[in-house]
């Protein structure tokens, strides 16, 4: 019997560090270290709510889908993946468009923090558990 590649395990992985990175502080800079919760703004709302609400849901789903037995999970995951990167972009062209955000994203790595790094981390694992599972 063919041994089962642990490399699916890497996607679960790469999920849980986008939830995790997500909570963590994102950026740091002016004396303050946001995570991706306060960039979720209802009242206002636009671009950066848009994407970090897609960071986490993406996340979340990914995360869950590992647990789920149905007949098109590795769809699901797929489009969980896609979402959270998806979200990464808007989050990216929202800061450009916000001049509050803007001011922070200048020196975007310079002022990233220990979430952004592991939602980084948690995207690249997740691309490759994904695709070494299929």
């Amino acid at each position: 019997m063919a041994k089962k590649s642990s490399l699916g395990i890497l996607y679960l992985v790469g999920m849980a560090l986008i939830v995790l990175g997500f909570c963590l502080p994102m950026f740091s800079g002016m004396g303050i270290n946001p995570n991706g919760f306060k960039f979720i703004n209802f009242k206002n709302g636009g671009f950066v709510s848009i994407g970090a609400l897609f960071i986490i849901i993406g996340g979340i789903a990914g995360f869950v889908s590992c647990f789920v037995k149905m007949k098109n999970v590795n769809f699901i995951k797929m489009i969980a993946l896609l979402v959270s990167i998806i979200g990464g972009i808007i989050l990216v062209i929202g800061f450009s468009q916000n001049r509050i955000y803007a001011f922070i994203g200048k020196g975007f790595i310079k002022h990233a923090a220990v979430g952004f790094y592991l939602v980084l981390a948690g995207w690249i694992a997740g691309i490759i558990g994904y695709l070494s599972s299929k």
